[in-house]
C-alpha cells in the first residue's frame, strides 16, 4: 500500500545536506538525457490556482508529479510517487518543508557550481517563507561564514536573521537596505514575492553569483534590466520554464541580447557539458524556477529514510 508522510515526518528525516546532494544528483540526470522533467502547468480560475509539475527518474524507477494550490483560505503541496515498472502508488508525500528545502538546494548547487571559489558572505533580499532554504542551502554549499539580511517588514527580519544565526551557528545580521545587504557579498539570494525589481545593476561588484528566487512569472521581475545586463553568465534552471516564467530576462530577450534557446541550464554545468564562471571577476546569475525532477529524487530519499524509521502510514490504495 501507498505510504502518506505528514510535513512532521518530512522535517523528521530531511536536512540541508541530503537535500544538496540530491538536487545536484537530479539536474545531472536531466542534463545526460537520464531523466525527464516536465514544466509547470497552472489552472487559473476565480477562486486560486492549481500548479503542476512532472518528472521521471529511470534510475530511481519512479515517475511522479507535484501539485500546489494557493487559494483564498490558504495552500497545499503534495508529491505523488509512482513505481515506474509497476504502476503502483508508492507515496503521498505533504511536500511544503520539502519544497523549501529543494528550492533553496537548487541555489545552494548554483552558489558551489558558479559562485566565487572562496566565498564567505551572504547577501539576502527577502526573509519570508522560502528564506530559510535559501541562507541554509549557500551558507552549507559554500561554508558561509557571516550574512546580511534585509526585508522591508523590520519586525520579520530581525526575528529571521536571529533564528538563522542560532540555526546556522553563522552571524546573520539585519541589512538596512537591499543595497546594503548585497554589499561586499560573495553569494547574492533574491527570494521575494514583488512584481518589480528589487536588485539594481548599479550594486552589483565583479565576482559576485546571483541566485534569483522568487519570480515565476513574465510579468513580475526581482532584477532590474541592468542587473542582467552586468551578469557575465546567466544560468537557468530549465530552458523551457524559463520560457515560459522568466520575468528578469524577457526585456533582456525582446532585444535580442539572450535567446531562450541558448541559455546553459546548470545541469548542463554540473555535467560538464557547458561552461561555468570562467574568471574570478565574472559576475553570474541563476534564475531559478523549479523542477519536478528535484522533488522526485529528494522524495525518494524522504521515503527511504521514513520506510527505515517507520514513520507515516499507509493508506489503502
Amino acid at each position: 500500500m501507498a505510504l502518506w508522510l505528514s510535513e512532521e515526518d518530512v522535517r523528521a528525516v530531511l536536512n540541508m545536506e541530503t537535500a544538496l546532494e540530491c538536487v545536484e544528483a537530479a539536474l545531472r540526470a536531466v542534463a545526460t538525457d537520464a531523466a525527464v522533467d516536465t514544466p509547470r502547468v497552472r489552472t487559473r480560475f476565480a477562486q486560486g490556482a492549481l500548479h503542476v509539475l512532472q518528472a521521471a527518474a529511470p534510475a530511481l524507477g519512479l515517475t511522479g508529479f507535484k501539485y500546489y494550490y494557493i487559494g483564498p483560505r490558504g495552500k497545499c503541496s503534495y508529491v505523488h510517487l509512482v513505481n515506474a515498472r509497476t504502476a503502483k502508488l508508492e507515496a503521498v508525500i505533504a511536500s511544503g518543508w520539502l519544497g523549501m528545502m529543494r528550492t533553496g538546494a537548487a541555489s545552494g548547487v548554483a552558489a558551489r557550481h558558479l559562485g566565487p571559489a572562496a566565498a564567505r558572505v551572504a547577501g539576502q533580499i527577502g526573509a519570508g517563507m522560502q528564506a530559510p532554504g535559501q541562507l541554509e542551502a549557500v551558507c552549507k554549499a559554500c561554508n558561509i561564514e557571516r550574512a546580511r539580511v534585509f526585508s522591508r517588514d523590520r519586525t520579520r527580519l530581525v526575528a529571521f536573521c536571529k533564528t538563522m544565526s542560532d540555526r546556522l551557528g553563522v552571524e546573520v545580521l539585519p541589512a538596512a537596505s537591499a543595497a546594503d545587504a548585497i554589499q561586499g557579498a560573495d553569494v547574492v539570494n533574491v527570494v521575494t514575492n514583488s512584481a518589480q525589481p528589487v536588485l539594481e545593476g548599479a550594486w552589483l561588484a565583479p565576482g559576485q553569483h546571483v541566485n534569483a528566487v522568487g519570480s515565476n512569472s513574465l510579468a513580475h521581475r526581482e532584477l532590474d534590466f541592468a542587473a542582467v545586463r552586468r551578469c557575465d553568465l546567466v544560468v537557468v534552471d530549465s530552458r523551457c520554464t524559463a520560457r515560459c516564467e522568466c520575468g528578469d530576462l524577457l526585456p533582456v530577450v525582446e532585444q535580442g541580447l539572450i535567446r531562450w534557446d541558448r541559455l546553459p541550464e546548470l545541469g548542463e554545468v554540473i555535467a560538464g557539458l557547458r561552461h561555468g564562471r570562467r574568471t574570478a571577476q565574472d559576475i553570474t546569475l541563476y534564475e531559478s524556477h523549479g523542477m519536478c525532477i528535484q522533488d522526485l529524487y529528494v522524495a525518494e530519499r524522504v521515503l527511504d529514510a521514513a520506510r527505515t524509521r517507520r514513520l507515516g502510514c499507509e493508506l489503502p490504495i
